[in-house]
């Protein structure tokens, strides 16, 4: 797993089984390959500057067929969050947190993911996250641990 930073000793990417990995496609490969550099990309039209996700070959906001993928901060803050208690499969067992997080370049471009390195009770909406990667196979699954604070701020 890629991670810019030192993790804290919590929970890890580790205790979450992949057994159904997301099938890549022509629209979806670059999002679910670009951890292999440790940089996370989504879709974004050159015309008006929207980035667009899920991948879509056609911007929603102004309808141009030039969209491409670009890379982003992986700099996020939880908007919903909810701990997962439910054993939905062999090796689920342990409780884990499963949130939307909302990339800092674009209002609304928000992802679900997992956060991790760090107590699940720690989690909790408006917290800074950054990415991270879990690699399995050949997808690398974008991930999300505690920011580090920034110099001069609290939290």
């Amino acid at each position: 797993m890629k991670s810019q930073g030192a993790a804290s000793p919590c929970s890890s990417a580790d205790a979450f089984p992949r057994n159904h990995l997301p099938a890549l496609t022509p629209e979806n490969t670059f999002f679910w390959q670009s951890g292999k550099e440790g940089r996370l990309a989504f879709m974004r039209c050159p015309a008006c500057s929207f980035y667009v996700h899920p991948p879509l070959p056609i911007c929603p906001r102004c309808q141009s067929r030039d969209v491409t993928p670009q890379i982003v901060s992986g700099d996020a803050t939880v908007v919903s969050v909810t701990i997962n208690r439910q054993a939905w499969e062999k090796g689920l067992e342990r409780p884990y947190v499963i949130a939307i997080v909302e990339l800092a370049e674009q209002s609304g471009l928000r992802l679900t993911t997992n956060v991790i390195n760090c107590p699940i009770e720690a989690v909790h909406i408006g917290m800074k996250v950054r990415v991270l990667f879990d690699q399995r196979e050949d997808v690398w699954l974008p991930l999300f641990e505690p920011a580090p604070p920034r110099f001069g701020t609290s939290a």
